[in-house]
Formats: C-alpha cells, structure tokens, sequence
C-alpha cells in the first residue's frame, strides 16, 4: 500500500480574496512584509501563489488580511519557480 504523500499549504485572504502560497514560500517573511506595508500610505507586496504565478496586491491600512495554514495532498508542480508555471488558461 503506498501511503499518501502530503505537504502544508498556507491561504492568505486579502479583503475577502484568498490566495494560496506556493511551497517555498516563506509566510513569516510575507506577513513581516504585510505588517510594514500597513505603515505606509500604500505600498505594494508582491508573493508566489500555485501554480507558480507571482501576485501582487495594494497594502494599506485598511486592507483585510488573514493567514490560515492546512495539510493537503502533495504537488510536485508546486514548486514556487516562477519560471514554470502551471494551471491557468493556457494549459489544456
């Protein structure tokens, strides 16, 4: 019997958008980057999400953020290179 591989996958939900970090991700650096964004009148924080796609969204004090990290089934497309990115579509 093979037994089930797993990973942990963190969501960040950004004002109601739920974004999904790619592995690699560090999400004590990008809540570091979230928290010091705040601070400013506005300032872009850009992050990897699956499918190996950079993101960036407009922080400010105001923005909604809420982290929630769960085990899910293991992806050897996750790797959080930009260079190869997965999903989408274009990728039928």
């Amino acid at each position: 019997m093979t037994e089930t591989r797993t990973m942990v996958r963190t969501e960040v939900s950004i004002n109601g958008r739920s974004f999904f970090l790619a592995q690699g991700s560090e999400a004590e650096d990008l809540r570091g980057r979230i928290e010091a964004a705040v601070n400013s009148p506005g300032t872009f924080v850009t992050f990897t999400v699956v499918g190996n796609r950079e993101v960036s969204v407009l922080i400010t004090h105001s923005s909604q953020v809420v982290f929630t990290v769960e085990t899910v089934q293991f992806d050897e497309r996750d790797t959080g290179d930009s260079e190869f990115p997965f999903g989408g579509l274009y990728d039928y």
